[in-house]
Parts: structure tokens; sequence; C-alpha cells
């Protein structure tokens, strides 16, 4: 299963407004296990950037002014994330965005390219509802370093989301623990492969056995009814 994590900075909030993409950043996941392909790119807006968003990420019009324009890169986006599953944290602020800047270049929406989209932050509400559910926040859930992030970065938050999406939906397919192969990248063998898992299979022995049986009659004595847990039942 291949998976692109995405992020975007902006100019501002609202791209009804005139608001336009000024950074993205993906990386890849396959089989649940982050590669070493990524998408990163600023992009020149032509216009300026609101105070409010400058003081988020610290990318500014002067800095942006030489970088390539959203239409130079957007074919190599294309190619990034066709056919992937797409993770987005708050995706209705990101796809928004990035539906608009296809809509000026007179191009489908940017969300049909995905096979599926999924919103970390809707996850997050269902799991931990009442709680701060920021990427911030649920870094500090699943004890994620993000020491290093003093400003929003697209690739940087990226990266950290996709070890928090691992993470959130970790044991929903099989027993192992996968998190992140940190191996990746070491030699050329290591790309997307999953590490091996080995059981350890525990047989009770004789006196365990014995035990199980003592603890059962003493619970269906004080209970006056045999366990649940009885040969019985």
């Amino acid at each position: 299963m291949r998976q692109v994590i995405l992020d975007t900075e902006t100019t501002g909030l609202n791209p009804a407004t005139g608001d336009r993409i000024i950074e993205i950043g993906c990386v890849e996941v396959i089989d649940r296990r982050l590669t070493d392909r990524t998408f990163h790119y600023y992009i020149n807006p032509e216009r300026d950037i609101d105070a409010g968003a400058f003081a988020v990420h610290g990318l500014s019009r002067e800095f942006l002014s030489d970088k390539p324009l959203f239409g130079n890169i957007v074919e190599q986006l294309i190619e990034f994330v066709d056919g992937a599953e797409i993770v987005i944290h708050n995706a209705a602020f990101d796809l928004g965005f990035l539906d608009n800047e296809f809509a000026l270049l007179k191009r489908p929406p940017f969300r049909g390219l995905a096979s599926k989209i999924i919103d970390t932050l809707l996850d997050a509400r269902q799991m931990f509802p009442g709680k701060r559910n920021s990427l911030d926040a649920l870094c500090d859930r699943f004890s994620i370093s993000n020491e290093h992030r003093t400003l929003h970065g697209a690739l940087l938050d990226a990266q950290l989301l996709a070890e928090v999406y691992i993470a959130m939906t970790r044991g929903q397919e099989d027993l192992s623990i996968d998190l992140i192969d940190y191996t990746v990248g070491a030699d050329s063998d290591s790309h997307a492969k999953a590490l091996p898992v080995s059981l350890k299979v525990l047989t009770a022995s004789n006196d365990d056995l014995e035990q199980h049986e003592k603890i059962l009659a003493e619970i269906a004595k004080s209970s006056k009814k045999d366990s649940v847990w009885s040969p019985a039942n």
C-alpha cells in the first residue's frame, strides 16, 4: 500500500480571497514504512504574505521571489501523488488550497488524484474526544520528538505527521510493532522492506495448568457458581 503524507504552508487562511500555497512537502510511506522519497518545493505566490501566516512559518515574499511558480512544479506533484492514499492533518484546509491552485491552472481538482484521503485531525478527534489534537499535541501524546520544530515547515511537518499517523493506526493490520524503519536509506536493500516478525509461543507447563485449575476452583467457591473460564462453560 502506497501512501503520501502531505502538508502545505500558505500566504494566509483563505484561497477564496487570493491566498496561495508557498510551500508543499510530501513524504512517501509504503506498507507503513517511510521510504527515502520526498517531494518538497518553496513556491513564489506573487503576492504578499499575511503577518499572521509569516509568524507561523517565517517565509517572506523576498525569500520566495526567486522560487518556481506553482504551475512549474504541478506535473512533478501529480507524478508523486497520483493514485496514492493521501494523508493530511486538517485535510479541508490543504485540499481547499490545492484545488484552488489546480483550478487557476484550469485542471481538475487535486483531490481527484488520490485513491483515498485520510484526515488525521478528524481521526484524532474521534480517538481523543475533548483533547487537543494539533500536530504538536499528537507528537507529545505519542512521544514523538518535535524539539527541532520551532516554525512550521511543510516537509518537516509531513515527516512528523507520518510518524504520528503510523502510531495512531498501529496494530490495525497485524501484531507487529512497525512504527518506522529507521534503517531506510542505510543501504539499497532496506527500501520499503518490512522487518521480519517472529512470535514466540509459550506453552503452559503442568504446574501452570494445576495452578490455573486451583484459581478457577477458588473463584467458583467464592462466587457460588462456575467461572466463565471453567471448562464446563
